[in-house]
């Protein structure tokens, strides 16, 4: 083991927010062992502070479900991976048509936009310029995930509908079965393809990386690890796609996993 990624919420971040001292202290024993930490997550940077803020981390996380590389130690930009206009419109038409009731929303580098009849579930989001999606690229905006709501529907039917809508155009996920809200980003990007290309820059195979994640957003990398453990609460694709099932993010199921691999490793070099 020379890297864990790691999900945020519902795999390290429990569902009232927080993370557990547990969880932050062998996330600690890790780096303090040489192994590497990656938060891997869809979050955007702006949700992104009370993690560093708890965990003390420093080192890279990859956001946006691999549309951004972000350094957490001085909460700067590394690489971005966006979505062109031309993706975006292409997008965008092709979800309208498998979901006519559909409304749009834009997370870009700097900021969120939305379609004026896209009801943001978060209040800062409500004074965010809105418009129509033209307007919302007028000033050609980098682009990292477009965000599709549909109020009448779910996303896990909503995703059956955009995988073969969007194949060839754009990559659609979720995060959240109980939501009505799909993520979309560039073709070919996804936690994986981003992961991986961090990975083989520090000279790490994919044999030697333990992934933990919950829902379809995670199964690429879940798949791509050498070792890949889903939440035993979590969706069924993710757990699917593992190698392995830790326990619940309330019961601290990665700590739980990590500690034994910690364990493991110390036996070996001892």
């Amino acid at each position: 083991m020379r890297l864990v990624a790691s999900d945020l919420d519902g795999t390290i971040v429990r569902h009232d927010g927080t993370m557990s001292p547990r969880t932050v202290s062998v996330l600690t024993r890790c780096q303090e062992s040489g192994v590497d930490v990656v938060f891997v997550t869809g979050r955007p940077m702006r949700w992104m502070p009370p993690v560093i803020e708890a965990t003390g981390h420093r080192g890279l996380a990859i956001l946006g479900n691999g549309a951004l590389v972000y350094d957490l130690a001085t909460e700067t930009v590394v690489e971005t991976r966006a979505l062109t206009p031309q993706a975006v419109h292409a997008a965008v038409d092709a979800l309208r048509a498998v979901l006519p009731n559909a409304r749009f929303a834009l997370e870009t580098l700097t900021g969120y936009r939305r379609e004026t009849d896209f009801m943001p579930h978060h209040e800062a989001a409500r004074e965010a310029m809105s418009g129509t999606i033209a307007d919302l690229l007028a000033d050609d905006p980098v682009v990292l995930k477009v965000l599709c709501r549909d109020e009448t529907s779910t996303a896990d039917p909503m995703l059956a509908l955009a995988r073969p809508a969007l194949a060839g155009i754009a990559e659609p996920v979720h995060s959240d079965a109980r939501s009505s809200l799909l993520e979309v980003a560039a073709l070919g990007v996804s936690k994986a393809s981003t992961l991986a290309i961090l990975a083989e820059e520090r000279g790490i195979a994919a044999s030697e990386v333990v992934a933990f994640g919950d829902q379809p957003n995670d199964v690429p990398m879940l798949h791509w690890a050498g070792r890949g453990y889903a939440m035993a609460d979590g969706h069924p694709e993710a757990l699917a796609a593992a190698d392995a099932v830790a326990p619940p993010c309330a019961e601290d199921g990665v700590a739980q996993v990590l500690e034994a691999l910690l364990a493991g490793l110390g036996e070996r070099t001892a």
